[in-house]
């Protein structure tokens, strides 16, 4: 998994959450700790699939354009991570004439993929809004 399905998330959650579902890459940087620049590069992706929008301008930022009980997890997870569960590196060669060696890479490959659809099966019961529910209950439970 990479950071930018946490920070695509962060950044959809927190939209839900403000009464005009509306911020800057700024706010948004700040909020998940880490730079505009990464915000403004997972933004163009969920703007791009339809799940923000952009206003330019003095009082722009990215807008919420989507029903947040209807987004689920899986569906970011897709459009920012699909595959990264896989390392780049794989132990084993295919060339070696050791069984355990010219196979492991296909095999580990066979199992990262079959982690990827479990954890996309979890994922896809977990919509945004259930997430800023799950906030609010650790939030209430602090206090």
């Amino acid at each position: 998994m990479n950071s930018e399905f946490t920070i695509a998330v962060h950044s959809l959650v927190l939209l839900a959450y403000r009464p005009d579902h509306m911020a800057t890459s700024d706010m948004i940087a700040h909020n998940v700790c880490t730079h505009p620049a990464r915000v403004r590069k997972v933004m163009a992706c969920l703007r791009k699939l339809g799940y923000v929008k952009a206003k330019e301008g003095s009082g722009g930022g990215f807008i919420l354009s989507c029903d947040p009980s209807q987004v689920t997890l899986a569906e970011i997870y897709r459009a920012t991570s699909i595959g990264s569960i896989k390392p780049g590196w794989c132990s084993g060669d295919a060339e070696q004439e050791c069984m355990i060696a010219c196979n492991m890479a296909d095999v580990m490959g066979q199992i990262f993929t079959e982690a990827e659809m479990h954890l996309l099966g979890f994922l896809q019961q977990l919509t945004i809004q259930q997430v800023l529910g799950r906030i609010r209950d650790v939030q209430q439970d602090r206090t």
